[in-house]
Parts: C-alpha cells; sequence; structure tokens
C-alpha cells in the first residue's frame, strides 16, 4: 500500500511539472508572438497561474510607489475593480496580505481571507468572493516589481507543493517578463537612435529639399504669370489660359509630395508595416538628393525593375536605408580629384532568395580591408564628423525586415553596397 501511494505521489508530482512546464512555454510563445505588446504577455501569465493551482481567480499587479497596478486580471466583473483601467493606482492597504506580501518579499499564503482581522476592509475580496489567497513576488535581483495572486471562492488552502510549484512559476515568468521589457526598451533607444540619425541626414540636405520644393513654386509663379498675359489679350486666349492654370495645379501637387515625403522622413513614428513598392520608394529618394549629387558632380543613374514584386515592411525606414546609402556614396566621390563620379542603383527580383535586391555601386575610393570589416559596427566611422552610427542602423533595419546588408570592393575602385527584402 505504501509503494502504491508513493507512486501515486511521484505521478502526481509529475504531472505538476509537467503542467508547470506547459504554463511557461506558454508564458514564452506570448512573447514570441508579442514582442511589442505586453498586455497578452501579462494576460498570459494570469492564465496559466490561475489554471495552474485550481484557482477561480487570478491578476498580476505592478507596484507604483506605495500602491499597485492591476494590469491583468482573471476574474467575473466586480463592484470594486468597475471602470479600473491600468493607469489608475489601487492604496496598500495597511495589514493585508499584500502589506505583509512587500514587507516581507516572500509568498503569502492566506487559508481563509474571512478569519484575517481587517478582512471588513478588504472590498476586493468580498467582491471576488475570494476565500483562500496566494500571493508571490515578482523580484527583479532585489527590487520588488509587482505580485502575482491567485484565489479559490472557497477555502481550500493550497498544499506546500502547489506553493512551490506557483513560486517557480511566478520566478519564471518574472525573468521572461523582464527579459522582454529589456528586449523592448533597446528597441525603443533603437527608433530613438535611427529617428536621429535620420534627422541629421536630412539636415545635410537642407540645401537639396530647398531646390526640390523651390523648382515647382518658381514654376507655378511663371506659369500663373503666363495666364495673366494671355487674359490681356483681346480676346483672351482663354485655351492657353486653361493649360497654363492645369500646369500650376500639376506644381502646387508637386509641392505638397516633396513636404509630404519630408515630413514622414522627419516624423518620428513606431513601424509600421505596409505593402511596399520599392521602384516608387527609391525614386522618391533620388529625387530629394538630386541636388546634392549634381553639386558634387555625381551622376546619379537607375536601372528599376518591371513587374517588381512588393515587398512587406515600413517604407518611412526602407527609404531611410536607402537615403543613409546615396549620401554615403555621394559623400565618399565628393572628395575625388580625377574621374568619374557615378553612382548606378539597381534593383532586381531575386526568386532564388524569394525576394528583392538592391544594389548601389559608386565609384569612390572604395573600401580598405579594415574599414571593410568594421564597416557595420556602431560608432565606427571614417568621417571626421560622422557619429558612426548611420549603417548600424540601416543593418538593423534590413534584417528587421527579414533581409541582410554588405557591402563589397569594386574594381579598379569603388564599392558596392546591396541589400536583400523577403517579398510576400
Amino acid at each position: 500500500m505504501n509503494e502504491s501511494i508513493h507512486g501515486e505521489r511521484t505521478a502526481d508530482r509529475l504531472t505538476e511539472l509537467i503542467e508547470q512546464r506547459m504554463a511557461i512555454s506558454e508564458v514564452l510563445r506570448a512573447i514570441a508572438n508579442s514582442p511589442s505588446d505586453l498586455q497578452p504577455i501579462f494576460d498570459t501569465i494570469v492564465a496559466n497561474a490561475t489554471r495552474l493551482c485550481r484557482a477561480e481567480l487570478g491578476s498580476l499587479t505592478l507596484f507604483k510607489g506605495n500602491g499597485y497596478r492591476v494590469v491583468s486580471l482573471r476574474a467575473a466583473p466586480v463592484p470594486y475593480y468597475a471602470g479600473w483601467d491600468q493607469g489608475r493606482v489601487f492604496p496598500v492597504l495597511p495589514g493585508s496580505p499584500r502589506a505583509r506580501l512587500v514587507e516581507s518579499r516572500s509568498p503569502v499564503h492566506v487559508a481563509d481571507m474571512a478569519a484575517e482581522p481587517a478582512y471588513r476592509e478588504f472590498s476586493w475580496a468580498k467582491s471576488f468572493g475570494a476565500r483562500t489567497l496566494l500571493l508571490v513576488p515578482m523580484l527583479k535581483e532585489d527590487e520588488l516589481i509587482g505580485a502575482i495572486g491567485i484565489a479559490r471562492t472557497q477555502v481550500q488552502p493550497f498544499t506546500d507543493q502547489q506553493i512551490a510549484l506557483f513560486t517557480d512559476f511566478a520566478a519564471q515568468a518574472t525573468i521572461a517578463l523582464e527579459s522582454t521589457r529589456r528586449e523592448r526598451q533597446y528597441r525603443e533607444a533603437q527608433m530613438a537612435l535611427a529617428h536621429a540619425n535620420r534627422v541629421t541626414t536630412m539636415g545635410q540636405l537642407t540645401a537639396s529639399i530647398t531646390h526640390e520644393i523651390k523648382q515647382p513654386i518658381a514654376a507655378a509663379r511663371n506659369n500663373a504669370r503666363a495666364a495673366l498675359n494671355y487674359l490681356d489679350k483681346s480676346p483672351a486666349d482663354v485655351a492657353e489660359v486653361r493649360e497654363a492654370l492645369a500646369c500650376i495645379v500639376n506644381d502646387t501637387d508637386r509641392t505638397s509630395d516633396i513636404v509630404d515625403r519630408i515630413g514622414s522622413l522627419f516624423k518620428k513614428a513606431p513601424p509600421r508595416k505596409e505593402v511596399v513598392d520599392l521602384n516608387a520608394a527609391i525614386l522618391e529618394v533620388t529625387a530629394l538628393t538630386r541636388s546634392e549629387a549634381v553639386k558634387t558632380g555625381v551622376t546619379v543613374s537607375t536601372r528599376l525593375a518591371p513587374q517588381l514584386p512588393c515587398v512587406p515592411g515600413d517604407r518611412v525606414q526602407l527609404q531611410q536605408v536607402m537615403l543613409n546609402l546615396i549620401v554615403n556614396a555621394i559623400q565618399a566621390m565628393s572628395g575625388m580629384g580625377e574621374g568619374a563620379r557615378e553612382l548606378q542603383i539597381s534593383i532586381d527580383a531575386v526568386p532564388s532568395e524569394g525576394g528583392v535586391r538592391v544594389g548601389l555601386r559608386d565609384t569612390g575610393p572604395g573600401l580598405s580591408p579594415e574599414s571593410l570589416s568594421r564597416l557595420f559596427e556602431p560608432f565606427y566611422t571614417t568621417k571626421s564628423e560622422g557619429m558612426g552610427m548611420g549603417l548600424s542602423i540601416c543593418r538593423s533595419i534590413i534584417e528587421a525586415h527579414g533581409g541582410r546588408l554588405w557591402a563589397i570592393p569594386c574594381e579598379p575602385h569603388g564599392a558596392l553596397f546591396q541589400f536583400t527584402i523577403p517579398a510576400d
């Protein structure tokens, strides 16, 4: 009989461990599927915690100052939390189980909430009908960041094994959650750097941008003057006036398009997934850099691909990559004494790689073996006034789109930068 009991206990323990591993797997899956949103991760942690210990109620709270925020709740709606949102901070009541958890930084197990001296003050417990409660701290090193709580509506204390199991689950969930937080902070820092780099690059092209805007404005003024001259004729040449006015409309539309493109490149916004026409996106960037190329004597040619498959991605980010690579090539050739200054931009569908390949080949001084090996390292630059972040950011953007970016030296001189982007 003893062997039978021992075997049953071993089987129960094995079942609990399997359930715990499954619960952690669910949390890790939620993290993988939701890299930029913590809410699905919070909800998955609470759902699995509740199921793991056969509880009816569950919550995940984060501490803020002397109070706490409820970020996930698994229970029927109750008056106490009616209209609650994640920004509302609830007080930690003196003498409450949560206050004991804050003080001890250890799990708090209450076999019967109704037996607590301050039960009358626990309106949340009465609202939920909670009787048996288990609170486990979420610790980042020695810092208390939150708590996972589960409760039963019947007086049914949790076993030591369940408490140990739940404590272990909470610790692993905390590690996974903090890892996601750090990853999100890293991505936010990358976005901030990318935005700063984009603004710096656009600042370098101020003269080019000004020229691009002045052109259609000057054309519109000339057409307006022509329309006035046609109206002064006797009789007025209505057909010519109409044509001049149509040209003015086209010129103002062109100006508006340029301003919109510049505004989108300056705008600091989260990545947006859309279907991108790379042919059109590249033409827009080359238009913005045309005057800079002319000023430095660089001839820019483009070879676009007909019937190019559209790629999923963030149009502004991909244009930032093109902007950086074009400006880098123009600057590399600007210091040359003699020789042709040419930049060839090509784009091809590459079925073997399942996507699109863009190439930028210049006739500049080329790449030394040392610079080639460190080209994409953060803060590495060969420019006297460079930050050394442009190419590093470009590679991060391309890799985030599932592609790759690389460079190779050309003979007898020059360099070729290429990147690939997967197509739909």
